[in-house]
């Protein structure tokens, strides 16, 4: 796997639900302001993928971060947990994205009603299943392909849309408090998360020490870009208050002054595209951290049994993130999964501390990791404590379910965890 298709796989999973559905969710907490909030996300995801990426090129292992973990905590039990958790939110967030596949295709064919959106959601998520057990190339070579095409419509809509854009909605007199803007932190990282599904792929790699970094930065750099400059397009032409009534569809709606009706329905595909591809880019990740947590005794042995040009975590995955997507709405998976995946990237860098003489990174480059992940856990907490209390009781609710996961799996599997890579000397 080259630099650009392995950044194409970064970018055809970041792009998905984070710039169609989570803008409206970011919008309606930071308002006009919004783009600040994606630069400082953005900027967080760099720090994180810098740590990741020496991690990866250090440790490289098809399950990514749950082979991170297992070097920093050994075979305990806060690694077995923290890889569960992992896993819970990596469907969490596949969830997201089928639910605004979903949503964009109720309102382009008219058929809006939740029942449509759930059958639209479990439709894709199965089509994209087939696609994944024919193995890792197809994947790749059709993800180059979709990316380039939604690339290409997001930069059009962002440069018609900045043409034809009021600066009076864009003013700073509209703008929020400075804290809404950080409240919406966890929102505009989750816009990013999907960068880390490059590390899974480090096992396709000919020169993982070049081609992991290269294609952690292209990824997050091409998305930060293009999520400030739609930001713009989009609160140029609508008020705060019509992205909040339009959230779930909010660069559909954006298009209308700029195209008309014709451009609703141009964004309305290109979000159906980009979020086929960010769950086509996602699955991928998920059957390899599925295999890796199989291999390692964390999840049964079933997860990592072939089948196909895949493996059978692939199936069990899918029906996990149909049911997801059916018990919980656009916000509250949005929410859930933002905080338990930044939880993860945390340990994460903390754990790095312990590997950085292994790895060669800076140490002021892991605590400033350390930090900012910190800082956008606590203001997202703030925010969910103040709004929507029970969105933290799931968020425990997950880290509980995967930590009595993993005492259940030791107790009746009696296996270790076992790393891929040599453990660090001292």
């Amino acid at each position: 796997m080259t630099v650009t298709a392995a950044a194409a796989l970064g970018v055809g999973s970041m792009i998905g639900a984070g710039i169609f559905a989570l803008i409206g969710e970011a919008g309606a907490i930071a308002g006009n302001a919004v783009w600040m909030s994606f630069i400082i996300g953005g900027f967080i995801a760099l720090v994180s993928g810098y740590s990741l990426a020496r991690l990866g090129v250090r440790y490289p292992a098809a399950g990514g971060i749950v082979e991170y973990l297992v070097q920093s905590y050994g075979e305990g039990l806060l690694s077995g947990t923290l890889s569960i958790l992992l896993y819970i939110s990596a469907l969490v967030a596949l969830a997201l994205v089928a639910k605004t596949f979903g949503s964009y295709a109720t309102k382009l064919l008219a058929v809006d009603s939740e029942r449509w959106v759930n059958s639209l959601a479990d439709l894709v998520i199965i089509g994209f299943v087939l696609l994944n057990l024919e193995g890792a190339k197809k994947v790749a070579r059709l993800e180059k392909f979709v990316v380039g095409l939604k690339l290409l419509i997001l930069v059009g809509f962002a440069v018609a849309g900045l043409t034809v854009s009021d600066p009076a909605l864009l003013s700073s007199s509209h703008y929020p408090e400075t804290t809404q803007v950080l409240y919406s932190l966890a929102i505009t990282f989750f816009a990013f998360e999907g960068f880390r599904v490059i590390t899974n792929a480090v096992e396709d790699m000919p020169d993982p020490s070049r081609t992991l970094p290269r294609a952690m930065f292209l990824a997050i750099g091409s998305v930060l870009i293009i999520y400030i400059a739609v930001s713009f397009a989009v609160f140029g032409n609508l008020d705060s208050q019509q992205v909040v009534i339009a959230k779930d569809y909010a660069l559909a709606e954006a298009a209308k002054p700029v195209f008309g009706t014709v451009g609703f329905s141009i964004i309305a595909v290109a979000a159906l595209i980009s979020t086929a591809s960010s769950i086509n880019a996602n699955l991928y990740a998920v059957t390899n951290v599925t295999y890796q947590l199989a291999k390692e005794g964390e999840l049964p042995s079933v997860f990592g049994k072939p089948f196909g040009k895949s493996r059978e975590g692939l199936i069990i995955s899918a029906i996990l993130i149909i049911l997801l997507s059916h018990a919980f709405d656009l916000a509250e998976i949005a929410s859930v999964g933002s905080i338990s995946i930044l939880i993860v990237h945390l340990m994460v860098h903390v754990g790095h501390l312990k590997l950085r003489h292994e790895t060669g990174t800076p140490f002021v480059m892991i605590i400033l990791a350390i930090v900012l992940t910190l800082g956008a856990i606590c203001f997202s907490s703030i925010y969910a404590m103040q709004n929507s209390p029970h969105i933290l009781w799931l968020v425990c609710g997950s880290l509980l379910t995967a930590f009595l996961a993993e005492s259940l799996l030791r107790h009746l599997t009696g296996r270790r965890v076992q790393t891929r890579t040599p453990e660090p000397s001292g």
